[in-house]
């Protein structure tokens, strides 16, 4: 079972999706009483969860103001995809040396919840359903998850997850689009580690991290052109 995260690590990563996805802006100040209040939640975790951000350069503090967010280009978001693309290549390929016939089954029953959660999303008539969100999410997870305990590295997969969490899995896991991607992507990455196609299994495994980056920088640009437009 997943461990459930400190309150202040909610807090943490509830922020950095915010951040990243382009909800705060940079330069944009958050505010500890009204952040804990829109989290339901008291200002201590707030303040510990910027703390933390504040030593991962995500936000600034602001002497006597509180913390405003750090500046973040688009070059900083293909920096961040392209340094969890490189760890997550080497480890699936380190995956695909040690992968047994019953790891590659293991890993296509995952993919298969995977598309059952996409899809039940996808006929939700457009509705936002949290708990598909939540689901899709944690599917995805868990495909990761697999391929990373075969490649049995876990410094490596140590270093991913801590660069992971950046990503606003909330934003992708709504797109159905993304989760085809994701689904075809794993299928194809599936069947090159059964047959040893080693420039396929980097390929498919950039797949994601390229798709992922091109559909937040678009995000961002939309949410952008909107505030400008207004």
């Amino acid at each position: 079972m997943r461990r459930r995260p400190q309150l202040s690590d909610e807090v943490a990563s509830h922020l950095r999706s915010a951040i990243m996805s382009g909800s705060f802006r940079s330069g944009e100040f958050i505010r500890l009483d009204e952040t804990a209040a829109e989290l339901g939640v008291s200002v201590t975790p707030v303040r510990e969860a910027l703390l933390t951000l504040r030593g991962e350069g995500m936000v600034e503090s602001a002497p006597n103001r509180g913390y405003r967010v750090s500046p973040m280009s688009s070059s900083d978001i293909d920096d961040i995809f392209w340094l969890q693309g490189q760890l997550a290549v080497e480890l699936a390929l380190r995956a695909a040396e040690r992968a047994a016939a019953c790891d590659l089954e293991r890993l296509e029953d995952l993919n298969e919840r995977l598309r059952v959660c996409v899809t039940a999303s996808k006929g939700s008539a457009g509705s936002e359903i949290s708990t598909d969100v939540e689901r899709i999410a944690d599917a995805e997870w868990c495909f990761h998850r697999e391929v990373n305990r075969i490649a049995n590295s876990p410094k490596l997969a140590w270093f991913l997850d801590t660069a992971a969490r950046a990503l606003p899995y909330r934003l992708f896991a709504r797109d159905p689009q993304w989760g085809v991607v994701a689904v075809r992507s794993h299928e194809r990455l599936i069947a090159a580690m059964r047959a040893g196609k080693h420039n396929e299994v980097i390929t498919q495994t950039l797949v994601q991290f390229d798709d992922a980056a091109a559909r937040l920088l678009a995000h961002r640009r939309r949410l952008t052109e909107s505030a400008g437009g207004n």
